[in-house]
């Protein structure tokens, strides 16, 4: 496992790591936190959804929904979201611990396994 990245809040960084990461044989998923709310300096949503090819609509829904739960109403600013890229799972979540951890908690770690399974065709 590659160790994470840090990158600035630049959408053409974001984009060329991501693309980088989207083309090595050895990656099967790419998580990515942070910038996916609605400030200024927020672009991840933006070049997350711009590579993906399909979109996962209910990780964000669910996400959302078990964020309202936990925060409520500013969940609502959220953009998480997830789908595929380059036969890849492409993930990008907020930036907070709290986030991450209940995405990684409630979302991905139940189902990564089975979502790089199927964008594999096995």
């Amino acid at each position: 496992m590659k160790q994470p990245t840090k990158v600035k809040d630049e959408p053409a960084e974001i984009e060329g790591r991501l693309q980088e990461a989207l083309s090595r044989t050895d990656v099967e998923a790419i998580i990515v936190n942070g910038g996916t709310g609605i400030s200024p300096r927020d672009g991840t949503y933006e070049v997350v959804s711009g590579l993906l090819e399909k979109r996962l609509d209910g990780f964000g829904e669910i996400f959302r929904l078990l964020s309202y739960q936990d925060i409520g109403s500013a969940a609502i600013m959220s953009r998480a979201l997830a789908g595929t890229a380059n036969g890849k799972v492409l993930v990008s979540l907020p930036g907070s611990r709290a986030a991450v951890d209940l995405a990684m908690r409630k979302l991905l770690l139940p189902e990564l396994g089975h979502m790089v399974s199927q964008v594999q065709g096995q």
